[in-house]
């Protein structure tokens, strides 16, 4: 990747990071339009399997953006996508919170955190529509999502349950 490239992804980071409402992996479905559709820094089966890899090791959800990184331009990739997302989230993420805090007991306070968790569920539903669509001619699959979603919902199983059940199917080559 050129300079002018690596700008253009820390730039795209940084404008994710404050738009990202409900985490990292709400901005799944734009980063996937920048690197894969828009630039072609990465294909398809390699963002889906940054994302799985991510999400399958230990710490936070945004790890997915540095393997992200890393597959368009290596480490240096990697430090560029991070800090792009890391840096304007932290910022804002401090000055909020401390003024959020002085002020929480208020009306505008209590509405704004009310009205972010149905944008939040939708965010969340597109990057699982998005990361399905590899899979979604298949029966199974969709089989596997629906027992997912349900599972998580209903019970207080650990995400691993789920993620082991997925590999498995996988293996077996259900999916």
């Amino acid at each position: 990747m050129s300079p002018a490239d690596l700008l253009a992804l820390f730039l795209h980071c940084l404008m994710l990071s404050l738009l990202a409402i409900g985490g990292a992996i709400a901005t799944v479905p734009d980063l996937q339009r920048f690197v894969v559709v828009e630039h072609g820094w990465v294909s398809v089966a390699d963002f889906n399997a940054s994302i799985a890899l991510a999400q399958a090791a230990p710490g936070p959800n945004l790890l997915f953006v540095a393997v992200v990184g890393f597959n368009a331009a290596g480490l240096l990739g990697a430090l560029v996508a991070m800090s792009g997302m890391l840096l304007p989230s932290t910022v804002l993420t401090l000055a909020v919170t401390r003024w959020g805090m002085r002020r929480r007991d208020t009306r505008g306070v209590k509405a704004f955190v009310a009205g972010m968790a149905p944008i939040t569920l939708g965010l969340l539903a597109s990057t699982g529509w998005l990361l399905a669509a590899p899979v979604s001619h298949q029966p199974v699959a969709w089989l596997l999502i629906a027992g997912t979603v349900l599972l998580m919902w209903r019970t207080r199983l650990s995400p691993l349950w789920a993620l082991g059940a997925g590999a498995l199917a996988g293996a077996a080559g259900w999916v």
